[in-house]
């Protein structure tokens, strides 16, 4: 399929984070793009302020005329979260419009570049920014589809300037496992940071997850002029017989590309990069985290395979300023620290705890969680139970559904009964505010991939004593 015969762009779930990238790059590039998506939010409303006609009830009325009238010149792209018998989706299916997942189109806009893709349950986004801001910074022609909005551009989506070959241009995927969806990507350079038991609603068992992984690392193809293609593999995984590409391996201590002389310095990490030619001294990150350091090593290597200069990247990974919603501070004074992340998977939570700890070892750390999926909260409960224990005091919330209906018996409940913390317990989001009004914890984090999020601004408020 080429875009050639396309004018309209229609999205099912634009305001998805990889969804609205894709918008992004169609508006950009001239096509008409309208879309639904299920409830409004500051991403659907930068799309409208761009120009996207965005609705959000579930109406074929609502599907502007042109696209409507127009199947042969209307490419639908939707996300697997949308169900199949969306009256929308059902409409354009029986009417004869070219429907595709967002993993396939962004597969056949990659395919025409030099596709960098990194993979793996945990780290996707901030290894995969950490690439684009390096090449990006040192001067490097590139785009970017990113699973998260980067606090360096303000945006999920980074442009290519013009190229002659469009070949010449470096793009840099976020290549998700979900529904399988990185297997419609071919890249030349892959990452895969993690094979970790994840969306088991999908895949069922860990095997299939780890098949999944072996048949997309199967898919990294020679660049243009013949050069074998590389994979860049977290040391320990078992993926190096499931690829003919060059296998480099890489991890926060030890591998060809690792850290050294890691210390904290003024509560940021700071390390040496050693790679099989030399050392990049003195790396400084904004942002914190023994994981942190561990994907600015992978990035990094990524970098050197494209011949970015080791100052330029030191000079690129000291303003790397992270992704939102990824260890980001959203309160910082000497009374309190207010932090959010978007950990969802039990290896997550532990390794963003487990930092936050090494960053302030002195104070009484309160964690509130979010489970996200009952799925995922039945698969994983003693293991998030496990993670979550590296808190002094431990508040657990609701679990937000997402895409999923109740499953009886999965509860929060299910993680706090094994939660080993001094302190735990259950609240509502209107009691957590309270909560923390009262007890004034000098370090409160936030975590999961749900609305927790849409607290902070009232959190902030309360450790302020506002």
């Amino acid at each position: 399929m080429t875009l050639d015969k396309f004018k309209y762009i229609y999205f099912l779930g634009i305001g998805g984070i990889g969804m609205s990238a894709l918008a992004r790059w169609f508006r950009i590039n001239g096509y008409e793009v309208a879309g639904y998506d299920k409830t409004p939010t500051s991403l659907t409303n930068a799309l409208q302020s761009e120009g996207m006609a965005i609705h959000f009830l579930e109406s074929v009325e609502s599907i502007p005329v042109a696209f409507r009238e127009n199947p042969a010149e209307t490419l639908v792209i939707y996300t697997p979260a949308v169900p199949k018998d969306h009256k929308e989706y059902v409409f354009l299916l029986e009417n004869g419009f070219t429907i595709q997942k967002r993993s396939q189109v962004l597969g056949l806009l990659a395919g025409q570049m030099t596709t960098v893709a990194v993979a793996g349950t945990h780290g996707k986004t901030t290894t995969s920014s950490m690439i684009a801001h390096i090449l990006r910074d040192a001067g490097v022609n590139c785009a970017a589809f990113l699973g998260g909005i980067t606090n360096n551009y303000g945006t999920n989506f980074l442009l290519n300037e013009p190229a002659d070959d469009i070949r010449s241009v470096v793009c840099v995927v976020e290549a998700d496992e979900f529904d399988r969806s990185f297997l419609t990507l071919f890249p030349h350079l892959a990452i895969v940071t993690s094979t970790d038991a994840d969306h088991l609603d999908i895949y069922g068992a860990h095997d299939a997850v780890l098949e999944s992984f072996g048949q997309f690392v199967s898919q990294i193809e020679p660049d243009q002029v013949g050069e074998p293609g590389v994979l860049f593999m977290k040391k320990g995984l078992s993926l190096k017989d499931k690829t003919k590409a060059t296998v480099r391996q890489y991890s926060l201590t030890e591998g060809d590309y690792h850290s050294q002389n890691l210390r904290i310095e003024n509560a940021c990490f700071v390390f040496d990069l050693v790679y099989p030619q030399g050392v990049i001294s003195d790396i400084q990150l904004l942002v914190p985290g023994f994981h942190n350091v561990e994907n600015a090593v992978a990035a990094g290597a990524v970098a050197l395979q494209l011949g970015v200069e080791p100052g330029a990247i030191r000079s690129a990974l000291n303003s790397y300023r992270g992704v939102r919603r990824r260890f980001e501070y959203v309160l910082k004074t000497d009374q309190a620290v207010l932090i959010d992340d978007y950990a969802h998977h039990p290896a997550e939570v532990k390794a963003f705890l487990s930092s936050v700890k090494a960053l302030y070892p002195d104070r009484t750390l309160m964690a509130v969680f979010q489970p996200h999926l009952y799925t995922r909260t039945r698969d994983f409960a003693d293991g998030f139970a496990e993670s979550l224990s590296l808190a002094d005091q431990v508040v657990l919330l609701d679990i937000y559904p997402a895409r999923e209906l109740p499953i009886e018996g999965v509860t929060s409940d299910l993680i706090l009964q094994n939660v080993q913390a001094p302190s735990k317990r259950q609240c509502t989001k209107e009691e957590l505010v309270n909560l923390v009004q009262q007890t004034q914890p000098s370090l409160l984090v936030t975590i999961g991939a749900g609305d927790i999020d849409q607290l902070l601004p009232a959190l902030k408020s309360a450790l302020q004593g506002q």
